[in-house]
């Protein structure tokens, strides 16, 4: 009799081992690298460093400007939640404003949701011009997810695209 409490105690055991094996959350971000650098920074600079001649500026409702600007002051306060519920009342008055998505793939790239990030800077590009600054950190986004990843093939074809963002003057004499 005592062999079977003994036996019965050890399978309860384990079986309570595998379930909290099994309700345990996944680690975050699992499958992908620890970023070693400021990617949000990153971005930023493609755009700031891009010295197309082309630059392409939206024209908008002020009030997508307002949403915008408490967006910002909300990061620069370190709520990033309430940086992207900004973002997001903006997008809900001008949900094709590719400028709007990026700003927002940067916010999630700060909150570490990079599947969102990835999908708003490759709908960014789509609806924004190939060219200049925002073009450069559509590319910068998808090339520093593509890095934490792991994929070198991607890295480079976002490497490739971001390079193809820069126009040259004429040359004048």
């Amino acid at each position: 009799m005592r062999k079977i409490s003994i036996i019965g105690g050890a399978a309860a055991c384990a079986a309570l081992g595998l379930l909290a094996a099994c309700s345990q959350p996944p680690a975050p971000g699992s499958g992908m690298r620890a970023p070693d650098h400021d990617i949000v920074a990153a971005i930023r600079a493609a755009g700031e460093r891009d010295s197309s001649v082309v630059q392409v500026a939206p024209l908008r409702d002020p009030a997508i400007d307002g949403f915008l600007d408490a967006a910002r002051a909300a990061e620069r306060a370190g709520d990033v939640a309430g940086a992207i519920a900004k973002t997001d009342a903006a997008l809900k008055l001008a949900p094709d404003a590719p400028d709007i998505l990026q700003y927002r793939a940067e916010l999630a790239v700060g909150a570490k949701d990079y599947a969102t990030a990835e999908n708003d800077a490759r709908r960014s590009w789509q609806l924004g011009p190939k060219v200049g600054g925002l073009c450069a950190e559509n590319w910068q986004t998808i090339l520093e997810i593509e890095q934490l990843k792991g994929n070198a093939q991607a890295v480079q074809d976002a490497r490739a695209g971001r390079d193809k963002c820069h126009v040259q003057g004429p040359i004048r004499m």
